[in-house]
């Protein structure tokens, strides 16, 4: 699925370019539809700087790389961004590769902007280096919290795999609702299968199965075995990870996979350059952008007012964070230091609560604001 080449508005440029390096899941296990849609945010951006004149007149040149979600597969690409002469490294949308990926600039001096992974720990310590536009898993997932709290649901279950990224979404959970008298029980889903999955939930008398695994497998068949049990008629599925914002989803799942809250980081309505920005990615999609197109294009647009501003000496780059002032698709950004968090962060992103219309599949209803 990855996406033709398209032209970068370079042509229009004299001088050497300069090089941004970025890591995408473009094949399996990689959630493949993600990294589609943040390619083209990343892509229609580069274009747009360059048809504006580029780097104080130099083409941004985008150089990608696939990380499969392997982390130890990104690790050695930022190695070799590096050894191409970067200027800094973009990208990423799952959490463990993105940590992989952090520690490796980290240790190589090499400025990295995570796009899209929200785990809190994307360095084991307090690093320059690292910035990043998604909102951390723990001011995330707390809203989602609240959410199920507010539709009285308090004897929650999760189904999940071994994951860091999993069990530390299921703490943040776990502690925002325990003293909101709120319990949560975790299923292994690769000691249960779908229907044992069902019964476990009858047992437990859960109001509600977060989808803590991943797409489209193992998520796809426990949605159906859920929603084909009578039993469970009456139970609430959410995926705070966001599986059901992408069309794939969908076309999976067709009905079944409506009334399935998710977390969306958009705010409630877009101003102008979100909506012009979302026009142009609907048409280099074929389909409606998700947040993390746009959270590809914000990537970038950052890193060229920071080009721009600073010039391209990774150090000065990495000093530039707590100086950055851009008008963002969703908002304007700026990086701070924030208490639990080791990178240099943006806070917040608007956060949404949102599922799949039932009446409308195509059409997202919001259904909470953090």
């Amino acid at each position: 699925m990855n996406m033709p080449p398209s032209p970068s508005g370079a042509e229009h440029i004299d001088g050497s370019s300069v090089r941004l390096g970025a890591l995408v899941p473009l094949t399996r296990p990689g959630w493949v539809e993600a990294g589609r849609h943040l390619l083209a945010g990343l892509e229609l951006a580069v274009r747009e700087v360059n048809d504006a004149g580029g780097i104080d007149g130099r083409p941004l040149e985008l150089v990608v790389r696939d990380t499969a979600a392997d982390p130890e597969r990104a690790a050695a690409a930022v190695d070799e961004l590096a050894g191409l002469g970067v200027a800094a490294v973009v990208g990423e949308y799952h959490s463990v590769v993105a940590r992989g990926a952090a520690a490796r600039a980290d240790a190589l001096g090499v400025p990295f902007l995570c796009s899209s992974a929200v785990l809190d720990a994307l360095t084991e310590e307090p690093t320059e280096w690292v910035a990043r536009l998604a909102p951390a898993q723990s001011h995330g997932w707390r809203i989602y919290a609240d959410f199920l709290l507010g539709a009285g649901r308090r004897r929650i279950a999760v189904a999940t795999q071994a994951s860091a990224y999993w069990a530390s979404g299921t703490r943040v959970l776990r502690d925002r609702l325990a003293p909101r008298g709120g319990t949560v029980v975790e299923l292994d889903t690769n000691a249960l299968t779908p229907e044992a999955l069902c019964d476990a939930l009858v047992d437990h008398g859960a109001m509600a199965l977060l989808l803590l695994v991943g797409h489209p497998e193992p998520a796809v068949p426990i949605v159906r075995a859920v929603r084909g049990d009578r039993r469970l008629a009456e139970i609430l599925i959410g995926a705070p990870a966001g599986q059901p914002e992408f069309a794939e989803w969908a076309a999976l799942l067709g009905e079944d996979g409506s009334g399935i809250p998710f977390l969306r980081y958009l705010p409630e309505r877009v101003g102008p350059l979100g909506e012009r920005v979302g026009r142009e990615l609907r048409e280099r999609l074929g389909e409606a952008p998700s947040f993390v197109a746009f959270e590809g294009w914000d990537t970038v647009t950052v890193f060229a007012e920071v080009l721009r501003s600073h010039g391209t000496d990774r150090a000065v780059i990495a000093e530039s964070w707590p100086r950055v002032a851009v008008e963002g698709t969703r908002g304007p950004i700026r990086f701070s230091r924030t208490a639990g968090i080791s990178v240099w962060q943006w806070a917040w992103t608007p956060v949404q609560v949102v599922d799949r219309d039932p009446a409308e599949p195509d059409r997202f209803r919001i259904l909470h604001v953090g």
